[in-house]
């Protein structure tokens, strides 16, 4: 067992930890009023934590300073398109329809796509599936065994539910610049039951809109590339829709937000500044059990110094902001 530190220790979860002792990356909590426990979610593997195949872990917290875990809430089952040696990102769980639903991306790297990709990285299978469990505890089994959810010929990740003003389920997801150079966020439309996707994609906006210099230029020529991760959609008190996303700035990750002009889905949306710099990123926002808000992100990028860091949050009625 390759353990790195105590609070990565899969087979022996205890209480105690402060987010600066939890490896992490792609945070995303859910707040459980019945309960008033909040769940942290991110990924576990064989490297930090020990486990013989990739998954899903959380920790509880009643008060987001000392938390209890990891617990193993999910992993990649053999049989399906995914290769469970290869990877579980950006987990998410949401309550839908009296029951919960794990959004998470997995990867197959033996089964290649056609094309070149950028960046020297290869295509192949990458796409967000969802999980549905009775308890935020899980365990949470794959719905749709023999494809991501998202077109299988596009290399996505980062899918999230959103559910429209006419009750419309939506995994809203990012097409990866690997390969298509220029990264976008785009959405499908949902089965009721979140057992498949019920549309073809829908474009809402590249990497390249960001109002700054996000590109990663090629001194050989090549096309400069424009990553997009970590899209997740709320209403502010106003009903502004507004989007979470991550991408660089002057080659550093950093949290933005993005706004729909028409308050639809669909869109235009509109690049706003971004909320936090310094090689910050993939966050989402939630309220306390006291109403209020708060952004958790992980910062630096890297694992396994990645951490969690979490902000306070006014929603000021046109759009978030950082305290």
């Amino acid at each position: 067992m390759n353990v790195y530190n105590t609070a990565s220790d899969i087979a022996n979860p205890s209480a105690g930890h402060q987010l600066a002792d939890i490896p992490a990356h792609d945070p995303y909590v859910a707040a459980d009023p019945s309960t008033q426990t909040y769940y942290l979610y991110t990924g576990g593997g064989p490297r930090i934590h020990g486990m013989d195949r990739y998954g899903v872990l959380t920790y509880k917290s009643k008060d987001l300073v000392s938390w209890e875990g990891p617990y193993v809430v999910f992993t990649i089952p053999d049989g399906i398109w995914a290769n469970p040696k290869h990877g579980a990102w950006a987990p998410e769980v949401h309550a839908y329809n009296g029951r919960y639903y794990l959004f998470v991306t997995l990867h197959n790297n033996d089964k290649k796509l056609e094309g070149q990709g950028h960046g020297g990285y290869p295509l192949q299978w990458r796409g967000s599936v969802i999980a549905v469990a009775d308890s935020l505890e899980g365990p949470f089994e794959i719905i749709k065994l023999d494809a991501p959810v998202p077109p299988e010929e596009h290399m996505t990740l980062d899918g999230s539910l959103y559910v429209d003003e006419e009750g419309i389920p939506w995994m809203v997801y990012c097409h990866e610049w690997v390969q298509t150079a220029d990264g976008t966020v785009e959405a499908v439309q949902l089965t009721s039951d979140l057992t498949d996707r019920a549309s073809d994609p829908i474009h809402l906006f590249n990497g390249s809109e960001a109002p700054w210099d996000n590109g990663d230029h090629k001194e050989d020529g090549s096309p400069s590339v424009f990553v997009t991760d970590g899209c997740q959609l709320y209403r502010t008190k106003n009903n502004r829709l507004v989007m979470l996303w991550s991408t660089y700035e002057k080659g550093s990750y950093v949290q933005t937000i993005a706004r729909s002009t028409t308050g639809k889905l669909e869109g235009p949306w509109e690049q706003l500044e971004p909320l936090v710099y310094d090689d910050s990123g993939h966050g989402m926002l939630f309220q306390t059990f006291a109403g209020e808000w708060k952004l958790i992100l992980h910062s630096p990028f890297r694992m396994p110094e990645s951490r969690c860091k979490i902000y306070d949050v006014v929603d000021d009625g046109d759009s978030f902001r950082i305290k």
